[in-house]
């Protein structure tokens, strides 16, 4: 389920506390709702979003088998989301340095 990615990264403090909880491994969007206190469809509409930007990885035995883990890119993200909140640093830019660089 391809998103149509937005002329910029535009993550919500959601996004982040997803990419937290795939830090300590992999996981399904029931789990990471739980986690987090969030609604379960709310995680499952933020997932392909994350997904299409490359920051998780659907994988799994099955092709649908929602189950997730981070990326390189979502784990950058992540150690680097300070500069988030940085107006004059383009987030997506700046985490492709930081991935050509590792």
């Amino acid at each position: 389920m391809a998103v149509k990615l937005p002329d910029e990264l535009k993550l919500t403090e959601t996004d982040f506390l997803i990419l937290s909880v795939l830090r300590d491994g992999r996981n399904i969007p029931a789990n990471i709702a739980l986690d987090i206190d969030r609604a379960r469809n709310y995680i499952n509409q933020r997932m392909p979003y994350l997904l299409d930007y490359d920051l998780v990885e659907k994988i799994g035995p099955y092709e649908d088998s929602g189950l997730y883990e981070l990326t390189e890119r979502g784990r950058l993200a992540y150690e680097h989301r300070a500069e988030y909140h940085d107006d004059d640093v383009d987030f997506d830019e700046y985490l492709d340095e930081l991935v050509g660089e590792s």
